[in-house]
């Protein structure tokens, strides 16, 4: 793959997971950092650096992981076909720090430079930049997966290069181009292999970041900008896993409200939600259903992903109307639905159409597709499919989840190959 990154292109080879009770390659000390890391980026600006030194060798940066990848940055970038030593049966939805990040930064009217790979480290912002202030930043989520022919698969990859877009356009703010979105995505990817985990095992979760890191005091937006992704192998986003979750319906509490943000992956709209999700997890649910802000009959989203309801054929899910996200799972979904012979619709639902499905479920990109156990009303409980998993959240999830680990074929033109 060529690029105008850091390295000149990737070359990998077959993967190869090592056999049972033979000792890890991890284990021996790593190597010195690469040495462009000893040398200084004068194009790095003051309000943003990256943390380089003594990274590789701080265990407090690995305080998840023993495991290391032994990716060496040069013209020839080759990535290693081991796996990191960690635990890969006990995957949670946790941060695993990996190797490499991505860094691409831009000012206002100038455009995007060439991006590089770094060291994962911290960052250092100015205490007036735009994000730190004023809440100017947006972030996307999206997965790789390994196959057993050791083929590296990324999910639609170009629809969170397209949302970044336009949620980047309601928050003022430039960004890459798909085209540079799916690159970098690539690159962090095949930078950070060794860490995908195994098939079957989970997936490496990727997270693109667009903030504002120029200094300003005033509200206005920022004079400069930085895109960065990094991932982390990661399991089921639930404890419950593909177990049914149990919701809690907030009525005080709104997670957006027309005109507002709540349609974009603003990192202020997960915020807002913190407060309403902590009282229901200390209560025993899982996390809590919100509705609109006018009616307050009408539902909006969960949390971190979107619901659907089941009656007979017919799937129903709340239509986009600025206050809810896009989702690109919940995209999928429908597109997955209607391929099999559902009908779905996309309109308003009512808590009462809710409260007497047969079936419900929420999906993600982090949960994919997540069946709903319960659902708590004003201290009313309704259970569904007697608390166990409904046959058209199963159908729906193992029919999404083949075709992204690349166990069917995708007649759908959604997966992105990149090894």
């Amino acid at each position: 793959m060529e690029s105008g990154a850091a390295v000149a292109r990737f070359q990998t080879t077959t993967f190869v997971p090592p056999s049972k009770g033979q000792s890890s390659p991890f284990l021996h000390p790593p190597p010195p950092p690469p040495p462009f890391l000893s040398q200084k980026n004068s194009s790095s600006p003051a309000s943003l650096k990256v943390q380089k030194q003594s990274l590789f060798a701080d265990s407090t940066l690995r305080s998840n992981s023993t495991g290391r990848c032994d990716a060496v940055l040069s013209d020839t970038y080759s990535v290693p076909s081991r796996l990191a030593d960690i635990d890969w049966d006990n995957l949670g939805f946790g941060i695993i720090q990996t190797d490499y990040m991505y860094i691409m930064k831009c000012r206002r009217e100038v455009g995007f430079s060439k991006g590089e790979l770094l060291r994962f480290g911290n960052i250092e912002l100015s205490p007036s930049a735009g994000v730190l202030n004023y809440g100017q930043g947006l972030f996307e989520g999206l997965k790789a997966y390994r196959k057993q022919d050791g083929k590296i698969l990324l999910f639609r990859p170009g629809e969170n290069g397209l949302r970044l877009r336009m949620g980047a356009e309601r928050m003022c703010m430039p960004a890459p181009s798909v085209e540079q979105f799916v690159d970098a995505v690539k690159e962090t990817v095949l930078a950070n292999e060794c860490w995908i985990p195994p098939p079957g095992k989970g997936s490496l979760y990727i997270r693109p970041l667009l903030m504002g890191s120029g200094s300003v005091l005033g509200i206005a937006p920022a004079p400069e900008y930085t895109f960065l992704i990094y991932v982390s192998p990661v399991g089921n986003y639930f404890k419950e896993g593909m177990s049914p979750i149990n919701l809690v319906i907030e009525t005080t509490v709104h997670r957006a409200s027309p005109g507002g943000t709540g349609g974009v992956k603003s990192i202020g709209n997960y915020a807002a939600v913190l407060k309403a999700q902590t009282a229901a997890k200390a209560k025993g649910y899982t996390d809590v259903l919100y509705l609109d802000c006018v009616h307050k009959k009408y539902l909006e989203e969960v949390s971190s992903c979107n619901v659907f309801i089941v009656k007979g054929n017919v799937i129903a899910t709340p239509e986009i109307k600025g206050t809810i996200l896009p989702g690109i799972t919940r995209k999928s979904i429908i597109d997955v639905a209607r391929s099999q012979g559902f009908e779905v619709e996309e309109r308003h639902v009512t808590v009462d159409e809710l409260l007497n499905a047969d079936e419900v479920f929420c999906t993600g990109t982090a949960v994919v597709v997540s069946p709903v156990g319960s659902i708590t009303y004003l201290g009313e409980r309704v259970t569904y499919c007697d608390g166990g998993i409904g046959a058209v959240s199963q159908q729906l999830y193992t029919a999404l989840t083949r075709l992204q680990m690349g166990l069917v074929e995708d007649k759908m033109g959604w997966i992105v190959e990149i090894k």
